[in-house]
C-alpha cells in the first residue's frame, strides 16, 4: 500500500465528478450519512484500482456474484464508477449455480436483469463434488473455492474477459493472513491484484481496501437480495471464524488496528525478516577502516 493509501479511509468529500444517480440507487437512502457511505467506497475501491493499476490493459471484466453483500456491492460499486465514466471496461456479472439443495435460483437472475447489467449464471454442481470429497465435519471451503474459481476461469475465458474480479475485502486479506501466520507457517495475504498459474487472467480484488462493516451497512441500504450459504456457513470453528473473532477483539480493545495491519502489509522490510530468499544475508559484510586511518 502507497503512503497515499491513507486518503482512503478519510471521511472527505469525494472528488469524482455526479452526473446524477445510476438507476440502482434509485431506491437507496438520500441520507448524508448514506451518500458518505457510498463516496468513502468508492474512494477506496479508485485507490485500490489506482495503487495496484488494476486498469493497465483491460477491456472486459468477469464479476463473480455470490449473491453475498460484498459482491453485490462490488457490482453495484463498479457500475457506478461505469456510469460516472471513471470505469473504462466492460462488466459482465456471472454466478456459478453450484447445486445447493433449495438455492433460489430466480432471485440472481431476476436482480440482474432488473438492474441493466449483462450476466451469466452457470450451473456445475460442485456441491455433490464437496459433499463427497470432505469428510462429515470438515471445513468445506477450501475445495469449494478452488472449484468455483476454476469453472469462474473458464467463464471469463470463454466470454472474453481480462480478469476475474472478486469481492474480497479488507477482513478477507486480514484474515487470510494470520490463517496463513498461525496455521500455515508463512507470509502471505490475499493480494488485490495476481496473475492465474496460466498466466492468461488477472485476478483483481477491487475492495481490498473496504471494511467489512461498511459493506454490510451499504448491502442493507441497498435492500439487495441476500442468499446465504449454507453449504460452508452453516459449518461451526472454522479457522476463518476464529481469525475474524481475534481481529474484532482487537478492534475493539484498540480502534484502527484493522487499518494499521493493512498498511503493514504494504510496508515490508525483506532485511527485518527471516527470508533469505526474499534477502541475501550473506552479502553483509562489516565495513573496517584502514589500519592508517
Amino acid at each position: 500500500m502507497t503512503a497515499s493509501t491513507t486518503l482512503a479511509f478519510a471521511d472527505t468529500d469525494d472528488d469524482a465528478p455526479e452526473t446524477g444517480r445510476h438507476p440502482l440507487f434509485a431506491d437507496a437512502p438520500s441520507s448524508v450519512s448514506f451518500n458518505k457511505l457510498r463516496k468513502r467506497l468508492l474512494r477506496q475501491v479508485r485507490q485500490a484500482m489506482d495503487d495496484f493499476s488494476m486498469l493497465k490493459g483491460q477491456k472486459r471484466w468477469l464479476v463473480g456474484l455470490s449473491g453475498g453483500k460484498d459482491s453485490y456491492g462490488l457490482l453495484a460499486l463498479l457500475m457506478d464508477l461505469q456510469w460516472r465514466g471513471l470505469l473504462p471496461v466492460e462488466l459482465i456479472a456471472c454466478n456459478l449455480d453450484q447445486g445447493q439443495p433449495n438455492f433460489p435460483k430466480h432471485i440472481l437472475p431476476d436482480y440482474l436483469a432488473s438492474i441493466g447489467v449483462k450476466h451469466r449464471i452457470e450451473y456445475r454442481d460442485t456441491y455433490s463434488i464437496v459433499k463427497e470429497k470432505v469428510p462429515s465435519g470438515a471445513t468445506y471451503c477450501s475445495l469449494c473455492s478452488r472449484l468455483r474459481r476454476g469453472n469462474l476461469y473458464r467463464v471469463a475465458r470463454e466470454e472474453g474477459c481480462d480478469a476475474l474480479v472478486l469481492g474480497h475485502h479488507r477482513e478477507d486479506i486480514l484474515e487470510t493472513f494470520f490463517m496463513n501466520f498461525f496455521h500455515g507457517g508463512r507470509l502471505a495475504a490475499m493480494p488485490p491484484k495476481l496473475l492465474n498459474d496460466e498466466g492468461d487472467l488477472m485476478v483483481l480484488r477491487p475492495l481490498a481496501y473496504a471494511a467489512e462493516d461498511d459493506l454490510a451497512k451499504f448491502a442493507a441500504a441497498m435492500q439487495f437480495p441476500i442468499i446465504p450459504c449454507d453449504l460452508c456457513g452453516s459449518q461451526d470453528g472454522l479457522q476463518r471464524n476464529a481469525m475474524k473473532a481475534m481481529l474484532a477483539d482487537i478492534e475493539t480493545r484498540m480502534p484502527g488496528r484493522k487499518d494499521a495491519m493493512l498498511r503493514a502489509l504494504g510496508h515490508t522490510n525483506p532485511s527485518h525478516l527471516l527470508d533469505p530468499k526474499l534477502f541475501d544475508f550473506s552479502s553483509l559484510e562489516t565495513v573496517r577502516p584502514h589500519d592508517d586511518d
